[in-house]
């Protein structure tokens, strides 16, 4: 064969060379509009609007590759739809080209719960409003910070800032309506434990200051309170009265302590 190649002509065998140079190149070149469908041109339909499975299913009919490139949440769109696709719709692009579908989500996403507790309410629905969350039902407690959120609640229980909630929920409001004219009676605290001083509290709508422990006491909670301020009697032993809205001082023991019978006249 080398003999054959040998004993021609050299222009010829360069001759040659180019012909199947060029026959290879077009080979090629044929090769690469078969695999690239060069030529070939779909138009992208729209599928904005309709449910992701069916839109995904409808675009893979019609020789589109498909990928879900995010998902996201919007309040005033049905769930689990198409919000947008690329290629936009109408589009002419080659075929088993990749249609790229933004969706609705199906669940809806949770969200932080902001500190709204010792803010204005206007403040507070503004940061709601923000949070993408609601205003449920608000109700109002005597206290000096007339005007603020004294607590936040979901669903009937006081929740923390950073706890999640799912999107759009309903977030109740106490709200401090100030100090009235009104008086009450001191309530006696002496013998309770700590919680069962919080519901007296609560009750008359007095709030619980500072709790001062003696030493050996591991469970404010369940602590006995021995001494109190403001007392429920004057040095004169006439009743001492307090205001929805202000605070109650205790002093609490481990154990339960013998508590002077008078001072509960």
């Amino acid at each position: 064969m080398f003999k054959f190649i040998t004993n021609r002509p050299f222009w010829i065998n360069l001759l040659a060379a180019i012909i199947l140079f060029i026959t290879i190149i077009a080979v090629f070149l044929q090769l690469l509009v078969w695999i690239t469908n060069h030529g070939k041109y779909l138009t992208v339909p729209s599928v904005i609007g309709q449910p992701t499975e069916k839109a995904i299913s409808f675009l893979e009919s019609k020789g589109f590759e498909v990928i879900i490139q995010d998902s996201v949440f919007v309040d005033t769109a049905k769930k689990g739809i198409v919000l947008k696709q690329l290629p936009d719709p109408n589009s002419t692009v080659k075929i088993n080209r990749t249609v790229f579908l933004t969706v609705n989500r199906l669940t809806l996403p949770l969200i932080d719960m902001p500190a709204l507790e010792g803010k204005t309410l206007s403040f507070a629905l503004e940061i709601l409003k923000r949070s993408h969350l609601v205003l449920g039902d608000t109700t109002y407690k005597a206290d000096f910070m007339k005007g603020s959120v004294l607590e936040q609640s979901y669903n009937g229980n006081r929740i923390t800032s950073g706890t999640k909630v799912p999107w759009g929920s309903p977030i109740d409001l106490m709200i401090g309506s100030g100090l009235t004219d009104e008086r009450i009676v001191v309530p006696s605290l002496l013998g309770l434990t700590v919680t069962e001083a919080k519901v007296v509290l609560d009750e008359n709508g007095v709030y619980l200051g500072a709790i001062l422990a003696d030493t050996g006491v591991s469970d404010t909670a369940a602590a006995f309170i021995y001494r109190q301020n403001p007392e429920k009697m004057t040095d004169n032993k006439l009743l001492n009265y307090i205001r929805p809205g202000q605070v109650m001082d205790i002093w609490v023991s481990p154990v339960m302590k013998i508590i002077d019978s008078t001072s509960q006249q």
